[in-house]
């Protein structure tokens, strides 16, 4: 008996001997530890940008887990997921909205653990709005920058019910007036979801400058540009509106020092001789010791140059005082130019014969004619 119970002892010695030789220290078929838990508090999950880009980083968290399966719960195909290593992220660009997004925690075992998060997308309002205007006769150009704006969408204000012209951050909006006027032009700064910022720009619309100049349209720019010291211009009420002129706005012209003293006028309209070959104007002078001193009608810049500078000069000298006369400039007279000339500047001096600063002489109604 004994040679038997000693044999048997040994047997589950040796038993014991393999088992341990099979399986690793540390190692057992309990892999319980590896279950996954997930983190449920969203505002570790998302960081949300604040810049209207959408972008999302999403960080999932969980113990014992070998890798995360992140579904957006916004895209199709291969980016409407993306697989996260543990503390890892992945970003994601969402539209402005409330979106569901799944995370997939998996074990070294395979074993998987769902969870869903609700993410909400909102876009801020536009902030900084400008809007830059630049105007040509009828015509303006409108741009626009914002902070935080994906693109605009501008009003001109001269249509009823209107629909917004779109304006992509960067680029300019064009647009013609049919008539000249007041006009309130908004432009709306849109974020790319529902928030948005307006901003409204006053604009007169002015009519082209050029002959005739008459001084009474309010939208027209009537620029009369000086050179000279002292020398003056303004549009200012009639001093004497009766006889020839009886319109309420007149020019008025200073005399400045230096005998080249002046004005030059760039005009949107050319003076076209195709058109006319004579400069009429009205003038009032409300002095008598100006009688017989001559005002100079100069057409300059003309179209491609030619004729040049100096060849359309004419001078007409005053003959009354107190009461307004026209004077006629023929540069028909002027052989040197063409019939097919356009001017694009007017420029006026008076009694450039001497120096002296001071004199005062009123014009108006500038017309071009046969």
């Amino acid at each position: 008996m004994k040679k038997i119970t000693f044999i048997y002892s040994f047997a589950f010695l040796l038993l014991l001997a393999v088992v341990s030789c099979t399986v690793k220290d540390g190692i057992d078929q309990d892999l319980s530890f590896l279950n996954t838990v997930i983190s449920g508090n969203a505002n570790k999950l998302f960081t949300i940008s604040n810049d209207n880009s959408g972008k999302v980083t999403i960080t999932p968290t969980g113990e014992g887990v070998a890798s995360f399966i992140v579904n957006f719960g916004h895209g199709t195909g291969t980016s409407a997921s993306a697989t996260v290593m543990p503390g890892g992220t992945t970003t994601h660009n969402y539209p402005e909205g409330s979106y569901t997004v799944a995370i997939t925690g998996v074990d070294a075992a395979g074993k998987q653990t769902s969870a869903s998060y609700p993410l909400v997308v909102t876009y801020r309002a536009p902030e900084n709005v400008a809007v830059t205007i630049s105007q040509t006769v009828h015509t303006i150009q409108v741009s626009a920058k914002a902070d935080y704006a994906a693109s605009y969408l501008v009003y001109f204000g001269d249509v009823t019910n209107e629909t917004g012209t779109a304006l992509a951050a960067g680029a300019n909006a064009n647009h013609v007036y049919a008539t000249s006027g007041n006009y309130t032009v908004k432009v709306t700064a849109l974020s790319g979801g529902a928030a948005k910022t307006d901003k409204t720009v006053p604009v007169t619309v002015t009519d082209p400058f050029g002959l005739p100049i008459d001084f009474d349209n309010a939208f027209i720019s009537y620029f009369f540009g000086t050179f000279g010291t002292n020398q003056g211009f303004a549009k200012v009420a009639n001093p004497s509106a009766t006889g020839l002129n009886t319109s309420a706005q007149v020019g008025k012209f200073t005399r400045g020092v230096e005998a080249w003293s002046g004005t030059y006028s760039p005009l949107d309209t050319p003076i076209d001789f195709s058109k006319g070959n004579k400069i009429k104007v009205l003038v009032y002078n409300p002095d008598p010791a100006l009688v017989g001193k001559k005002l100079n009608v100069e057409l300059e810049a003309a179209t491609g140059g030619t004729p040049a500078n100096g060849v359309g000069v004419l001078r007409v000298a005053l003959t009354k005082s107190g009461a307004w006369e026209e004077l006629v400039f023929d540069f028909s007279t002027i052989t040197a130019i063409p019939s097919t000339a356009k001017y694009n500047q007017l420029v006026l001096r008076f009694n450039d014969s001497t120096d002296g600063a001071g004199a005062v002489i009123y014009v108006d109604n500038f017309r071009f004619t046969y």
